[in-house]
């Protein structure tokens, strides 16, 4: 079986930090993905996918990520439901993240990531090819 999920996009939003009850650090933000192809009208359309991240990477993304910023994801597709408090059940699709790559420099002008995630640049092969890809084509 094979759970494998790569995007590339922009955070619609500051991610998220919260700690579980014993302490466990966990994360998430919504990316927004440019679909490949345009609508009727020419225009091109995002989705708008949740991401979750745990632990020291949950921490790195909530201390250095922000609104706007270029990630990409690496990580495997999880649907879970729940029930509401007034008794509907909702299902939930999101991408559990095992790697978030910085793409572009923040606001410092930061590169490197201290103690997690990857100075942009490093590694790229392994998301396939991120060229060509347009800075300032932000769907929000």
């Amino acid at each position: 079986m094979l759970n494998v999920v790569v995007l590339i996009g922009r955070l619609v939003r500051d991610p998220e930090l919260r700690y579980t009850p014993s302490g466990v650090a966990v994360g998430g933000f919504t990316l927004a993905v440019d679909r490949p192809f345009a609508n009727q009208q020419g225009e091109r359309e995002a989705d708008f996918i949740d991401i979750v991240v745990w632990r020291k990477l949950a921490e790195t993304c909530a201390n250095h990520l922000s609104k706007g910023r270029l990630v990409a994801v690496r990580g495997r597709l999880q649907v879970r439901s729940y029930e509401t408090q007034d008794g509907q059940r909702r299902r939930v699709a999101e991408v559990v993240a095992d790697d978030v790559r910085f793409l572009d420099r923040g606001p410092g002008g930061e590169r490197a990531v201290p103690g997690g995630g990857s100075p942009a640049g490093e590694d790229l092969a392994d998301f396939g090819d991120v060229t060509g890809l347009p800075d300032d084509d932000i769907p929000f």
